[in-house]
């Protein structure tokens, strides 16, 4: 069916009246966002979907919730034929969050599937924590993530506690693409609904401040936290008074859960705006470092001192560089490294953390973008060798293997660890990120997003891939490009000799350009937003921190060349 047609035939049942009457206006009043509503089916993709909610294929609402939630329940009884069944199902602070999560559960229980539902908006770690916690066959969240307000979403966990990855998602999204809106049961049974609230908070709190904590003596870090109206809320100041800090200081104006979240732009602490009036605030109270997260609590954004004494915005792998190098320090200090253990990273990440696994005698490996893929190298190596940690450059980090997906609550109560330490010696966060520069080089990473939506943008986006496939770059910013990377062929090229090997990874569309000095530049289309990104990273040797401007200011300027090339 073309999109006026799919529109049409949501006139009548099985939609309810409401929706047949937002339907019969926009075919009246709008036809263009009516196109838009109905030229395809929201994807179900490999860890979920995510969109802006409204009536529509293309759209999420009860019945794509429902269909999406009717698959996963086809699925989990043919998968575990006969034995008692269970999920957890956590949401975040969105518009209608509670109300979809509520439909998914009723959607489930129709099914005769036990569902764990938290009462109240929770962070994704925590989703992922009581997947396991609770012995559930899966987990589900919805949550667009740092989206704008208009999104909202769906993303399913593993009984492992990770986000499901092949064969698991394609067998789910083969369930789901069968689903006819006539087939989703609605009507939930209460007697296989059990609500989740403070005793589980508690059991994470236990295990996140078991594992991330190692000191003592912590009064005097002054801490600035915002929580960017989001989930944090709920357990991050609890986390961090049981372990010990006094000092903190939640922004006012950004504490209270809002789905239009509205003293920002955007709520992703990837970007600086957002953590503005953070920065204004720890001014006043003379902190030490500044915390942010995302809706779901998922990220996380750091600022510390730096050199001159004025905050400064660390990146995702400048503040993965600092807890990668901390927690490894540890493990030696106490003994624990021998030769079994391994840290996880992705393609698009920097490349510090091979030379920092190297310095400090552990295996780095490296997966696709996204922790599920992170979490899967936990699976398949549980039982022979340990994961210590991981992270990548979207300003997410994860810390052994009791939460399996990027957790801001461990993150930031490890960073808290760091600070301290650093402080007891005189020192900041920024000093030791200096230190890990002079021992392993300097590193410094960009990314740029090139928004292109609707239909026409998908279009453009796939365009710009196939360009840099066919035609590919002979030379970066006067460098030599000496390997090439092709993620969606398996292959890795070198373009001066022609060789090419097997690149042992599940396909995805990404790009790699590896040049003779060291620069790597990254090509992706995001798997969840209309926007391709470019990942960019130079490195050098530093010897003091006297060094440093100099090498920044160069390092900013081989990316900015970089920066015109792509775009």
């Amino acid at each position: 069916m073309n999109y006026s047609e799919r529109a049409k035939s949501w006139l009548r049942e099985p939609f309810d009246k409401d929706v047949q009457k937002e339907v019969q206006y926009l075919i009246e009043n709008n036809p263009e966002e009516l196109e838009d509503a109905f030229y395809k089916d929201l994807e179900f993709g490999t860890g979920g979907m995510r969109g802006i909610m409204g009536v529509g294929t293309n759209r999420l609402n009860r019945y794509t919730y429902g269909q999406a939630t009717q698959g996963l329940a086809n699925y989990l009884v043919k998968e575990y034929l006969g034995k008692k069944i269970s999920v957890a199902i956590a949401y975040d602070v969105r518009h209608n969050s509670d109300v979809f999560a509520k439909i998914v559960a009723d959607v489930l229980t129709a099914n005769g599937i036990h569902v764990y539902l938290f009462k109240e908006f929770r962070p994704t770690p925590e989703l992922s924590f009581a997947v396991r916690e609770l012995n559930c066959e899966a987990g589900i969240v919805l949550t667009a993530s740092h989206n704008p307000p208009e999104y909202n979403g769906f993303k399913v966990y593993g009984k492992d506690g990770a986000q499901i990855v092949p064969p698991e998602d394609e067998a789910i999204i083969q369930e789901v693409r069968k689903v006819n809106y006539s087939e989703i049961k609605f009507n939930g049974d209460d007697t296989k609904l059990t609500y989740l609230g403070e005793d589980l908070d508690q059991k994470f709190i236990d295990t996140v401040t078991k594992h991330a904590s190692f000191l003592t003596g912590k009064k005097d870090l002054k801490i600035v936290y915002t929580p960017l109206h989001g989930t944090s809320i709920q357990v991050l100041p609890q986390v961090l008074k049981q372990a010990g800090y006094e000092n903190v200081f939640i922004v006012p104006e950004q504490q209270n859960p809002d789905g239009n979240f509205s003293t920002v732009k955007s709520p992703n602490p990837e970007e600086p705006e957002a953590l503005s009036i953070a920065l204004k605030y720890a001014e006043e109270q003379e902190a030490d470092i500044v915390f942010g997260t995302d809706p779901d609590a998922d990220r996380l954004g750091i600022a510390v001192r730096g050199l001159d004494g004025k905050m400064v915005l660390l990146n995702g792998n400048q503040a993965n560089s600092i807890l990668t190098d901390f927690v490894l320090k540890k493990w030696k200090e106490n003994g624990k490294i021998n030769g079994k253990q391994f840290i996880g990273t992705t393609i698009v990440t920097s490349d510090i953390f091979y030379r920092l696994a190297e310095a400090y005698g552990v295996e780095c490996r490296t997966v696709l973008t996204g922790f599920k893929w992170i979490a899967d190298l936990i699976k398949k190596s549980e039982g022979k060798e340990q994961f210590i940690c991981g992270g990548e450059e979207s300003f997410g980090f994860m810390l052994g293997d009791y939460v399996r997906d990027k957790d801001s609550i461990s993150s930031i109560l490890l960073a808290c660890e760091v600070a301290q330490e650093a402080k007891n010696k005189g020192k900041t966060l920024f000093n030791i990120l200096l230190e890990i520069y002079h021992k392993v080089g300097y590193y410094y990473e960009e990314l740029i997003s090139i928004v292109k939506k609707g239909k026409d943008g998908a279009l453009e986006i796939s365009s710009m891939m196939e360009q840099f496939r066919t035609n590919p770059p002979k030379e970066l910013i006067g460098e030599k490009v000496v390997q090439l990377d092709d993620y969606k062929n398996s292959t890795s090229l070198n373009p001066n000799t022609g060789k090419k090997i097997n690149l042992d990874l599940p396909k995805s569309n990404v790009l790699i350009f590896y040049t003779d000095k060291g620069t790597k530049l990254a090509c992706r289309p995001s798997g969840t937003e209309p926007k391709i990104k470019f990942y960019f990273s130079v490195n050098t040797s530093i010897n003091n921190d006297q060094e440093y401007k100099n090498k920044l200011n160069e390092a900013k300027s081989k990316i900015d060349k970089l920066k015109e090339f792509v775009q």
